[in-house]
C-alpha cells in the first residue's frame, strides 16, 4: 500500500494533480516525509518544477520546506531544473524556501544561475541575481556566467548581466582558464551584436587591447581573414575592433620595440617604456632610415667592395716586392756593408735590405702588409665568381673583412714611414704621428668598429623579431581554431547534460 501510494505521488507530480496530492497527504499524512527513503532519484518537487506545476510544488514546500535543497543524482536542486526551464513562478516559490539553493553546485559544478545564463533565461537570471547577488561571481570552470552567454550566443541574458555589474570592472573584464576576456571569446565566435555591445561599455573597452594566457589581444584571435579573405565577416569585426576600440595586434603594441625584448604578458602593452625602450625606438629609427629603404644594396656593396678590394689589394703587392729600403741588385757579402747575411755571408740579389739590417721592424711591416693583401684578395675572389649576396650577414662578413684590410693597410704605412725615416728625423715627426694616429685613427677605426657592431645586433634582433611573429601568427591560426572547436564541444556537451 505504501509503495503505491509513492507511486501515485510521483506520478501526480508528472502531471501536476493537485486533487491527487491532496488526497494522498488526507489518506498518509507523513508521505512527503518519507520521500527521502525511496530509490527514487529525484523528489516530486524535482518533478513538479520541471515540470511548471506551479500549485502542485507550492505544496510541496508548504508541506516540507527541506524538499527545495534535496539534490538527484546528478546534484542538482528544483532550483537548477526550474532556472534551466525558465519556470520564473516555480523559481521565485523556490527562492522563499531558501536562497541558499542558489549557490548549490550540481554534479558538473554548474549552480542554478549557470544554467540560466546557458539557456538565456533572462527572468531567471534576475531573480537569482536580487535572491542572492554574489551568485554573479560563481565561475564554471573558468568561465563567467557572461562567457556562459557568449558561448551560448545569449545577447539578452549577457545584457542583462552586464547592466547588473554597475560598472564593476573585475568582473566585466573577468577571465576563463586560457586568459581569454569575455571580448576575446565574442570577436572568437563572430558575434557581432555582442561584439559591438561590448565595446560600448567603457570598462572593457578600456581594457580592449588586453592579451590572454598566450599574449593574444581580440584582433590576433580574430585569426582567420588571411586564411579565409572571402570572410567578409571577419573584415568587418576587423574594422569595428580598429576603429571603435584601437584594439591592435600584441605584436604591434610597442611595435618599434622587438617582442623578443619586451615580453609577453596580460596587462603588459599598458606599462610604460622603459629608458632602454625609448633609447632603441631612436636606434631603430635611424638604422631604419639608413638601411631599411636601399632598393639595390646588393648591387652597391658588391661594387664597393671590388673597388677598394682591388686597390688595397695593388698597394699591398706593390709594398711587398718593393719594401721600404729596396733590395739588393747584386750577391753582396757582408763584410762589405757589415749586415748581418745568411749562413754564406751573401746578402742575396732580390731580398729585402732591411731584412738583414732590422729583421724585427720588417717583419712587423711584412705582417700587416700580408694580412691587408690576403683580406682583400679574398673579397675580389668571392666577389668575381659571384658569391650568392642574398645574406646581410655574409655582406656584414665581406664588409668586416675590408675593415681589417684598411686598417692593416694603415699601419703597414705607418711601419714603413718609421723604417726609412732617419732616428733624428723621427722624433721631430714622433708629435704628429701621434696625434694622427692614436687619436685620429684610432677613433676612426673604433667608430667604424662599433657601428658594425650595432648593424650585426640590428640584424640579429630583427631576424629573431620575424622568426617571433612567424611563430605567433602561427600559434593564432592554430590556437584560435583549436579554442573554437574547445569551445563548441563546451556548447553540445552542456546541451546534452541539462534538460
Amino acid at each position: 500500500m505504501e509503495k503505491e501510494n509513492m507511486d501515485a505521488l510521483y506520478a501526480a507530480s508528472r502531471n501536476g494533480v493537485v486533487s491527487t496530492l491532496t488526497t494522498l497527504i488526507q489518506r498518509d499524512a507523513g508521505i512527503i516525509d518519507r520521500v527521502s527513503l525511496t530509490f527514487f532519484s529525484e523528489t516530486p518537487l524535482h518533478l513538479s518544477a520541471l515540470h511548471d506545476h506551479l500549485e502542485f510544488s507550492k505544496i510541496l514546500i508548504s508541506k516540507k520546506p527541506t524538499l527545495a535543497k534535496e539534490v538527484d543524482s546528478l546534484g542538482r536542486t528544483p532550483l537548477h531544473l526550474a532556472s534551466a526551464e525558465g519556470n520564473t513562478e516555480i523559481v521565485k516559490v523556490l527562492l522563499q524556501a531558501n536562497t541558499d539553493i542558489c549557490l548549490a553546485r550540481d554534479q558538473d559544478e554548474r549552480i542554478p544561475l549557470h544554467l540560466a545564463s546557458m539557456r538565456g533565461r533572462r527572468e531567471i537570471i534576475e531573480e537569482l541575481i536580487n535572491a542572492r547577488r554574489e551568485s554573479i561571481l560563481m565561475n564554471l570552470n573558468g568561465d563567467s556566467v557572461l562567457h556562459l552567454c557568449i558561448q551560448y550566443n545569449h545577447f539578452d541574458a549577457l545584457k542583462l548581466l552586464v547592466e547588473s555589474a554597475n560598472g564593476d570592472e573585475l568582473f566585466l573584464n573577468s577571465r576563463d582558464c586560457r586568459g581569454n576576456s569575455v571580448l576575446h571569446l565574442a570577436v572568437m565566435l563572430k558575434q557581432m551584436k555582442a561584439i559591438k555591445y561590448l565595446l560600448s561599455v567603457p570598462e572593457i573597452k578600456r581594457e580592449a587591447n588586453a592579451m590572454n594566457m598566450i599574449g593574444f589581444t581580440p584582433l590576433n584571435v580574430l585569426g582567420t581573414c588571411n586564411a579565409c579573405p572571402k570572410d567578409f565577416k571577419c573584415f568587418e569585426i576587423q574594422n569595428i575592433l580598429k576603429a571603435e576600440a584601437g584594439v591592435k595586434r600584441s605584436t604591434d603594441l610597442n611595435s618599434s620595440v622587438p617582442l623578443a625584448l619586451r615580453g609577453i604578458g596580460v596587462g603588459g602593452a599598458q606599462q610604460a617604456r622603459s629608458m632602454f625602450r625609448r633609447w632603441w625606438e631612436c636606434v631603430h629609427l635611424s638604422l631604419n632610415k639608413r638601411w631599411k629603404h636601399q632598393k639595390n644594396w646588393k648591387d652597391k656593396t658588391r661594387g664597393t667592395l671590388m673597388v677598394v678590394a682591388t686597390v688595397i689589394a695593388t698597394m699591398a703587392f706593390q709594398a711587398g716586392i718593393n719594401p721600404p729600403g729596396g733590395v739588393w741588385q747584386q750577391n753582396t757579402p757582408d763584410s762589405t756593408n757589415g749586415y748581418n747575411c745568411n749562413q754564406d755571408n751573401i746578402c742575396e740579389a732580390g731580398t729585402a735590405v732591411l731584412s738583414y739590417s732590422n729583421l724585427d721592424d720588417y717583419l712587423v711591416f711584412l705582417g700587416f702588409n700580408t694580412i691587408s693583401f690576403f683580406a682583400s684578395a679574398c673579397v675580389i675572389l668571392l666577389v668575381i665568381i659571384e658569391f650568392p649576396l642574398r645574406s646581410k650577414l655574409f655582406i656584414w662578413l665581406l664588409t668586416s673583412a675590408m675593415t681589417i684590410s684598411v686598417a692593416s693597410m694603415t699601419l703597414t704605412y705607418i711601419k714603413a714611414v718609421v723604417l726609412v725615416t732617419p732616428k733624428c728625423t723621427l722624433k721631430r715627426f714622433r708629435s704628429l704621428a701621434w696625434f694622427l694616429v692614436y687619436y685620429i685613427w684610432v677613433g676612426v677605426v673604433l667608430i667604424a668598429g662599433v657601428i658594425h657592431i650595432i648593424r650585426l645586433l640590428y640584424w640579429m634582433v630583427k631576424k629573431l623579431c620575424t622568426f617571433s611573429q612567424q611563430g605567433v601568427q602561427q600559434k593564432i591560426r592554430l590556437m584560435s581554431k583549436r579554442e573554437t572547436v574547445m569551445i563548441r564541444n563546451s556548447v553540445r556537451y552542456f546541451r546534452i547534460k541539462s534538460y
